[in-house]
């Protein structure tokens, strides 16, 4: 599955030897609409998941001779693509602004469901503190198992298995609260 400008990646293997190429394209094809899904869910940005994923293809392919066992290339490719995205706060200056210099807000473009449902799923995955959502989303839009989460939050999968579980019972408790009525009738106001 191809998505947005992701073909990008095909110009990248372009230059690449024949024989290796088609390897690791045979390797990691089907992965990428997983990896540009958790890059879109990480970032919320359609651009900066796009360039996240492609550097990340592109850091997979420098080291495809580290990848040992082609059952792990999932787990593998999205260590290498939560490094990039960590790397990218390491090098990224934020402009800042002044608030009282503004005349007007910026326009936001919302490019994501906007059905009530999801907004309130959303809004209680956001309560969730990192240590409990990041599991729970790599589990549900990544597809990984306890283990491979394990690995790559550098955790015991018993700790995986135990945030995971406080998770889902969070957000019950969020979902079945009042909270959720309030939401529901005013966002259908």
């Amino acid at each position: 599955m191809r998505t947005g400008n992701i073909s990008g990646v095909d110009a990248v293997f372009s230059h690449m030897d024949a024989p290796g190429h088609k390897k690791f394209e045979l390797l990691l094809q089907g992965l990428m609409g997983d990896l540009y899904r958790y890059a879109y869910w990480k970032c919320r940005d359609r651009g900066q998941a796009e360039e996240l994923v492609q550097e990340t293809y592109l850091r997979a392919w420098k080291s495809i001779n580290s990848l040992r066992d082609a059952d792990s290339a999932k787990s593998w490719l999205f260590t290498i693509f939560r490094r990039e995205y960590a790397r990218q706060f390491e090098r990224k200056r934020l402009e800042m602004q002044d608030v009282e210099e503004m005349t007007e807000l910026p326009d936001v473009k919302i490019s994501f469901d906007t059905r009530t449902e999801s907004f309130v799923l959303r809004r209680a995955l956001s309560t969730l503190s990192d240590d409990y959502r990041e599991p729970l989303v790599l589990q549900v839009l990544g597809g990984f198992n306890c283990g491979e989460i394990a690995g790559m939050l550098g955790i015991s999968a018993s700790a995986v298995m135990t945030r995971l579980f406080r998770a889902r019972k969070q957000l019950r408790e969020l979902l079945a609260s009042d909270e959720v009525d309030t939401a529901l009738r005013g966002a259908s106001a």
